[in-house]
């Protein structure tokens, strides 16, 4: 019954297809949509599932009936496979409904389903909810998630903030290697942006330097970009949001990974990875803020970046 009523399945039956070899299945196979909120998802989720994003902006904004799957799935290449009816099944979950008819007509997941109903190729693909959502799941089959709720970066790294109190020429914030912000993306300071074996144990191939003086010391071993800005309230960082994104979304595509850095991994570099982060999950920059921030603790733009930052969201959020 594709693009009909959705199948409703149990999460036993979903073990079984996230179970089955991909080479068995017809189309490009199973992709789980997640449509809890994004900080819900990064801090667990079923293993290979993509999180379906419809922010409270869009949403009071957005004078239609009828929601776009466009609105809803912020990676292109996703997009248009599920268009095309390249996946298939294609489970939709929340968080505990264990029914579509126990779904409220303007809940995400209710939105999802009808996009997909209306937009996916017809009979090119099952559409299929989650029962019991993920919470259900993750009680019973933990071990096909993933769960990073105790994973938040650098945890001692609010403790001793100013490099120079304990006499220490790194501070402890520093002591580790640099942050994983998306599996592509890590946040740090120039300390870590200057050990070339810190760089190799993170996968490093580009680095993005946010600064005004630091060195790229790699250049003929890694890819570089430098955005020469001041940490200072004068400063127009937003104004190079867009190559940075660029530079950042063109090392994702080479399957490569990249460290954002400025001299402390604060202010300057938070804030480009603040931006990448609306902009490609289109998510609010309080949203964005936490999920950063649980993994590194110390970060704090000044106040004119949170400034920009806020203009920015006001213009990703209702283009």
């Amino acid at each position: 019954m594709a693009n009909g009523e959705p199948l409703e399945i149990a999460g036993s039956e979903l073990v079984h297809i996230l179970r089955t070899p991909p080479e068995l299945f017809a189309s490009g196979g199973c992709v789980l949509l997640d449509c809890r909120p994004f900080l819900s998802y990064s801090r667990a989720h079923i293993r290979g599932s993509r999180n379906v994003n419809w922010n409270s902006m869009l949403r009071r904004r957005s004078k239609s009936a009828v929601v776009s799957l466009e609105w809803l799935v912020p990676d292109r290449s996703l997009l248009s496979g599920l268009r095309a009816g390249h996946f298939s099944p294609v489970v939709v979950l929340d968080e505990e409904s264990r029914s579509v008819a126990e779904l409220k007509a303007e809940s995400l997941a209710s939105m999802l389903l009808s996009a997909l109903r209306a937009e996916v190729e017809p009979g090119a693909a099952q559409i299929c909810f989650l029962q019991g959502g993920f919470e259900s799941f993750f009680g019973a089959y933990g071990d096909l998630c993933v769960n990073s709720a105790a994973a938040s970066g650098n945890q001692s790294s609010a403790r001793d903030p100013e490099p120079g109190l304990s006499g220490r020429t790194t501070p402890l914030y520093d002591q580790d290697g640099p942050v994983e912000i998306l599996p592509f993306l890590f946040l740090g300071s120039a300390h870590h942006s200057s050990r070339r074996e810190t760089l190799a144990q993170c996968g490093i191939t580009a680095v993005l330097n946010v600064s005004s003086s630091c060195p790229n010391l790699f250049e003929t071993e890694l890819l570089y970009m430098t955005l020469r800005v001041e940490d200072s309230l004068a400063a127009d960082i937003r104004a190079r949001f867009p190559e940075a994104i660029r530079f950042i979304d063109s090392v994702k595509e080479s399957g490569g990974r990249v460290l954002v850095h400025c001299q402390a991994g604060i202010s300057r570099s938070a804030t480009i990875c603040l931006a990448y982060l609306i902009h490609s999950l289109r998510v609010r920059l309080d949203e964005a803020f936490d999920f950063v921030k649980q993994r590194r603790r110390v970060i704090s733009p000044n106040l004119a970046f949170m400034g920009q930052l806020l203009q920015f969201e006001t213009d990703v959020l209702c283009h």
